[in-house]
Order: C-alpha cells, then structure tokens, then sequence
C-alpha cells in the first residue's frame, strides 16, 4: 500500500511530517511518497537516519499557504504539494492522500482532481471526538459552510458507514445539532434537516444541542460546515484553557504542587482524551478517493496516526461501503 502525503501540510512542515512518516513506515509496513520540496525532504530524511526502503520524494514547486484562498490557489498553484499529491492519487500511483495543510484547498483540489462518489452532492469533513461514552463522529467542520438538507443527510449516511465498517460499532445514533430538542426548534434548513433524518432508515434520536456534543447522547452529530467549524475551534479552546487553568491552580501553592505530582498519571490520561493527535486525521467523506485531513497543528505522532487512518479507510474498502449506503436514497 502506497499513502501519498503532503510533506509541506501544516505548521511544522516538512519537519514533523517527514518524522511522522518515518515512524508510520516503520509500524504500519506502508510505502509513502513525500511530495514537496526534494532537497529538504532528502535532507530530512538523512537527518532522522532513515535507511529504508519504502519513503521516497516527489517534488513539488510550491506550496499553498495557510492563509491563501483555496479556490484560486489550487487554480494558480498547479505545482503545489496539495495539487501535484492529489493528481498523483488520481492518476493511481498511490492508494490515499494525507494533508495537514490548507484544508479549504486540500477539499477543493481533492474534489476537482478525484471529483465525487456516486450519489454525493457534496464532500464534508468528519472528526473523531471522545465523550463520556466513548467516541463520536461530527461531521461537517468546515468544508462546506453552506449545504442543503439533502448534503446532511448524505452526511449522516457516510458517517453510519464509517461508524460501522471503520469504528466497528452497529446501529450509531445519529443526532442533529440544533439549538433545542425540540423539533419546532431551529432555521427552516434545520426543521428540513430533521424531517429528512426522520423518514431515513438511520437510528435518528433527534435534535441535540451543544451540551450534548461530548456526554455521547449521539455517536454521530450532524451540522452544517460553518457551525461544525465554530464548534470545532471554540471546544479546542475550552480544552487547552482547562488544562492551562487546572495547571495555574495546582502550581499556585506548596500542597498544589504535590496534588499535580500525585495526579501526574491521571492528568496524563486527561490530556490524551482531549488530545487531537491520538486520532489521527479527518476524513473527507464523499471524494472518489482516500484523502485524510490532519489539523494544522499536527505534530508528528498526528502525522504518524493520519497515516494510520487511511490505510484503515484504504484495507477495509471504505469507499464501496459509502456507496452501497447511499444507493438506496439517491
């Protein structure tokens, strides 16, 4: 299996993502192919002793910065790492695409080069969350901002196949994000949302609201691209402002300082649940292809895990699933 990954995604590109990929070669048996700047890769790679056999370097002129618009630089960027790596996957040198880069262009290059499974209007982006009961599936967070009822409820349909093939549970729950329970709540969108859930064969419980999110009410919770997002950043807020917070108050006297000692595993547990790299990358639901999103952020072992996901996506056939799902409602 060959994963095609973009070495220049992300922050700390191409540092961390040619670390990742080395230990992702190492234990997952994968061939990648790093696409970006040759020399650099090469020198990485010389630089974290790597003597295998099964990374190589592809080059690319360019690369799409975090802040450029994503439709007009996949346009004018054609040699950029996103571009060139997703015309690679398309043109079948490889099994799947990996991106920590700028996702609005990883999702619009994606659908231009790989265009969409039968049946899908339009991609969207799921997330693993964990909760109280375990973990959930939000989708969408962020690439499509401005959907219809009907693009939710193909959301909804591709995450019950994810939830089923790749996270192996049968039957998830499936709620809508809204403002209330009830389903007089909420835009015309929503209430229109909601009625199409209804009548579907997927295990609909109904609205939920933002406090329900991670108590595992739902396993899949289903939004548009711009609330998803919003609910994305603002939960990785609260997150990091808890640890920050917890971490001012014990340090702030003597016994403090002993209660952190004492609660140092368990405080390490606390932070590997709300920790994004553990997941690895997001998928891109309804592309005619493997292409996994990483965060910005994403260090190495979220490089090394994105890689992970999408030689699962890849093994298990993920793609047929999705269309075997959605055929019956198209």
């Amino acid at each position: 299996m060959k994963i095609i990954v973009d070495a220049m995604g992300g922050d700390y590109a191409p540092a961390v993502v040619v670390e990742g990929a080395i230990a992702a070669a190492k234990e997952y048996q994968v061939e990648i192919v790093l696409v970006g700047d040759e020399p650099s890769i090469k020198l990485l790679l010389k630089k974290n002793k790597y003597t295998g056999s099964n990374i190589f370097a592809y080059p690319a002129q360019d690369v799409i910065q975090m802040h450029e618009p994503a439709a007009a630089s996949v346009r004018k960027k054609r040699d950029s790492s996103i571009v060139v790596a997703l015309n690679l996957l398309k043109e079948g040198h490889g099994d799947a695409f990996v991106s920590a880069g700028n996702t609005g262009a990883a999702v619009c290059a994606a659908t231009l080069s790989l265009g969409l499974l039968p049946g899908i209007e339009r991609p969207g982006i799921a997330i693993i969350a964990p909760t109280l009961k375990g973990i959930s599936l939000i989708i969408d967070v962020g690439a499509n901002i401005d959907p219809k009822p009907v693009q939710l409820l193909q959301y909804a349909i591709m995450s019950d196949a994810y939830f089923r093939y790749i996270l192996n549970k049968t039957d998830p729950r499936v709620g809508l994000l809204n403002i209330g329970e009830e389903e007089t709540k909420g835009t015309d969108f929503v209430k229109e949302t909601h009625e199409l859930l209804e009548k579907s064969s997927l295990n609909f419980i109904g609205n939920i609201e933002g406090k329900d999110l991670f108590s595992g009410k739902a396993d899949i919770v289903v939004c548009d691209g711009f609330v998803g997002n919003v609910a994305l950043k603002v939960t990785e807020s609260v997150a990091e402002t808890t640890q920050e917070f917890l971490r001012r108050v014990l340090k702030s006297n003597p016994l403090g300082i002993l209660g952190m000692l004492l609660l140092k595993t368990s405080l390490s547990g606390f932070k590997k649940k709300l920790d994004y790299s553990e997941y690895g990358g997001a998928p891109l639901l309804g592309v005619n292809g493997v292409v996994i999103i990483g965060h910005g952020r994403s260090n190495a072992k979220a490089i090394k895990n994105a890689i992970r996901v999408a030689k699962e996506e890849v093994e298990r056939k993920f793609n047929e699933k999705i269309i075997e799902a959605i055929s019956p409602v198209k």
